[in-house]
């Protein structure tokens, strides 16, 4: 089990060696084609990106009551779900905290909890956590959020940063130990440029985690769930937050992500350690979590 292995570093070994997390789990072209997909819609390469900022910023100050609607509020079990199996923290002992950094970052919710996690399961008061999207609006969300928080507490430990995560132009080079994504790599124009930047800002040891929507394979469930999704979910979207076009968007992005095995294989091709069985279906596939370690 990940939660009793994963991130047991600190780097208190040689840069070269590898954690006994990662132990315990014994470039792709730039060039772009010049069109992809928006949903179902067939766009321009270079358009999505602003497609995406746009749909964010509709949402995101109703991006937490509208997941709490469309999901009944699973959403936030899997969350709590993939926070604790990644068990991630500076152990007592270790001689530097970590640098965590998620991606598609958002309203902080996966930030604080790694946070929370860290500092309630080894007191971890040390290690930083940079948030990064690609969204002012989902950060400026964040940020209130953040202010008001104990983690606003003087230490500067987090820090938001506005970054297109296909290439994080402001990470160095292996300078990250942890890197989480929930929800959002399925919004990347070039998801294998995605996983080949989170490749590049990790260090020799560290864990890609990712939490995203899935697909199902019973049939039956599969069936139920794709009603729910394209009858109801953006009929929500209207009701709730008056904006059926973005939450028609997010369901259609949900239908375009790869499944659970094609996902795993770009992971693999980033240069990625994955364990097998190679990622973990949560309620019959809805979701899923991927994790891969930069060996």
């Amino acid at each position: 089990m990940l939660s009793r292995t994963l991130l047991r570093m600190g780097r208190q070994r040689p840069a070269a060696m590898l954690p006994s997390f990662a132990r315990s789990y014994a470039s792709s072209s730039n060039k772009k084609d010049d069109t992809t997909h928006f949903g179902y819609r067939t766009v321009n390469t270079e358009d999505k990106e602003k497609l995406v900022r746009g749909v964010f910023s509709l949402v995101a100050s109703n991006y937490d009551v509208m997941n709490d609607a469309m999901s009944f509020g699973v959403h936030r079990l899997w969350k709590h779900h993939f926070i604790n199996r990644l068990d991630a923290g500076m152990r007592p002992g270790a001689l530097k905290p970590l640098d965590f950094l998620d991606v598609a970052g958002g309203t902080g919710d996966i930030a604080f909890g790694l946070l929370d996690h860290a500092s309630k399961n080894f007191g971890d008061v040390s290690s930083t956590m940079t948030v990064a999207d690609i969204n002012p609006d989902m950060l400026a969300e964040g940020k209130v959020r953040y202010e008001a928080s104990k983690w606003n507490d003087g230490s500067n430990r987090v820090t938001f940063l506005e970054q297109n995560g296909e290439t994080m132009d402001a990470i160095p080079d292996a300078s990250k130990d942890v890197y989480t994504i929930a929800f959002g790599i399925r919004n990347f124009t070039n998801i294998q440029a995605g996983l080949n930047t989170a490749y590049r800002v990790l260090r020799p040891g560290g864990v890609f985690a990712c939490l995203e929507f899935s697909h199902v394979d019973n049939p039956v469930v599969d069936y139920a769930y794709q009603a729910y999704s394209f009858g109801l979910l953006p009929l929500m979207g209207q009701l709730i937050a008056n904006d059926r076009d973005s939450y028609q968007y997010l369901v259609e992005s949900i239908r375009r992500f790869p499944k659970q095995d094609d996902f795993s294989s770009m992971i693999k091709k980033a240069g990625f350690y994955v364990p097998e069985p190679g990622y973990e279906n949560l309620t019959f596939g809805v979701a899923s979590i991927h994790i891969g370690v930069k060996l």
